[in-house]
């Protein structure tokens, strides 16, 4: 039987839950696997949490080069996060020959061509299965599972922070500082989430898989992003009334005209799948040119369901004699001759607040009508206190600088005392 020794950098929350996967399992992957995966070593500063884990001391290194030195380590998995520190540790295994196995989003996302190179220079494998929609397998899907497909699309869930976030907010009708507070108690969220909220990390998980599902480089600098922390417990309300439920989404097109990566917040019909994708879950819904649309749907993160994605890669790396790697020419940047599209096209909704007189819906339908923007709905609330009029509609599908364009003459008028909300409807 073969025996693969693994060493493990960082035993934190996903580090740890790897240790007991791979511990617990080890039998079980003898019998199923035919391979003997072994924890041959960790790289852990605090020695009593790894003592905790049941880690023996004899086991536990000092620093990367006895890893990297170790004949009897032939995976090393990156757990530690962070980028300077990965990035020197994952380059010294790699560059000692040793398959890496990572679930750092943001090094992958950033580094992936200099570690890629690396690997390639070695003979070394490299796997990221864990740095996307933890242990939900849409990379695998996407390398072995639907490589027989154009991929014209890709929209998903793809960070449990805001989705928990975002839920909370719908079913609760509670606002968003309160329930970016609650997700924190419950550890969904970093006493610091901007990453999370402000849509920083889907933005490098769909980097990586726009990447992987249109064959080219779509690098970070191209993803239009925008968070939720302007997102509103009237905006979700209004949602509601009209049939539409707020998600975070990635979204990823491919087009004859170009490509088009974004992540905002998006109202999505009611009875459209990822409308039902609550709390700290993922999805990620696919759309190829043969298999038609297919769904991934499962927990985001986690210590048990990164560690799954970690360990599969682990198991596909011992079984498995050949590197594989990109399928497209990874550099820093995009190829020259791809297009991305930043004008974008989407059904728009919009908030306004604006006085109660007459004339003002003629001003606003004429700005619409001079930017080629078509309304679907409006509704127009009772006068407030203040005399002022909320007005809500939702557009037919238009582009992204129309909108931009219509905003600014709006907010222009006199009349309207502001534009409250712009989101984008996927209809």
């Amino acid at each position: 039987m073969k025996k693969i020794g693994v060493a493990i950098l960082g035993l934190g929350v996903v580090g740890g839950g790897t240790y007991q996967i791979l511990t617990e399992h080890r039998e079980f992957y003898q019998r199923t696997q035919d391979v003997d995966i072994v924890v041959e070593s960790v790289l852990e500063l605090n020695r009593e949490r790894a003592l905790s884990l049941g880690v023996p001391e004899d086991k536990i290194a000092s620093n990367i080069a006895e890893i990297v030195s170790d004949p009897d380590v032939n995976i090393v998995v990156e757990v530690i996060g962070g980028i300077d520190a990965a990035r020197e540790f994952v380059l010294a295994a790699l560059n000692a020959g040793k398959t890496v196995v990572t679930s750092n989003k943001e090094l992958f996302c950033k580094y992936s061509h200099e570690l890629e190179r690396a690997a390639k220079r070695n003979n070394a494998g490299l796997y990221f299965e864990a740095s996307c929609v933890g242990g939900v397998p849409i990379i695998r899907t996407l390398l072995d599972g639907v490589q027989a497909n154009v991929i014209s699309s890709m929209m998903g869930i793809i960070n449990g922070t805001t989705n928990y976030i975002l839920s909370k907010m719908t079913d609760e009708g509670s606002s968003y500082e309160d329930c970016l507070k609650e997700a924190q108690r419950l550890g969904y969220a970093e006493a610091n989430p901007t990453a999370d909220v402000e849509g920083f990390d889907a933005a490098y998980k769909l980097s990586i898989l726009s990447s992987l599902a249109f064959h080219t480089k779509v690098p970070f600098s191209k993803v239009f992003r925008e968070g939720i922390t302007g997102v509103s417990k009237e905006d979700i309300a209004d949602g509601k009334t009209m049939g539409y439920v707020l998600k975070l989404l990635a979204i990823g097109k491919q087009s004859p005209e170009g490509i088009e990566v974004r992540v905002h917040p998006t109202f999505v019909r009611k009875d459209h799948p990822l409308a039902a994708v609550n709390d700290s879950f993922n999805a990620v819904y696919l759309t190829g040119d043969s298999v038609g649309d297919v769904m991934l749907y499962g927990r985001g993160a986690g210590a048990l369901p990164t560690g799954s994605a970690i360990v599969s890669d682990i198991i596909y790396a011992a079984t498995h004699s050949e590197n594989k790697y990109s399928t497209f020419k990874n550099t820093a940047n995009a190829d020259k001759d791809v297009k991305f599209i930043s004008d974008f096209k989407s059904a728009y909704y919009m908030r306004l607040t604006v006085e109660d007189r007459a004339g003002i819906l003629a001003k606003i339908a004429t700005i619409f009508s001079k930017n080629g923007i078509s309304i679907v709905e409006m509704v127009q609330k009772p006068a407030r206190a203040d005399g002022k009029v909320p007005l809500v509609l939702v557009t037919h599908e238009t582009k992204e600088l129309a909108v931009r364009s219509a905003v600014a003459k709006i907010d222009a008028l006199e009349e309207i005392a502001h534009v409250d909300t712009v989101l984008r409807v996927v209809t």
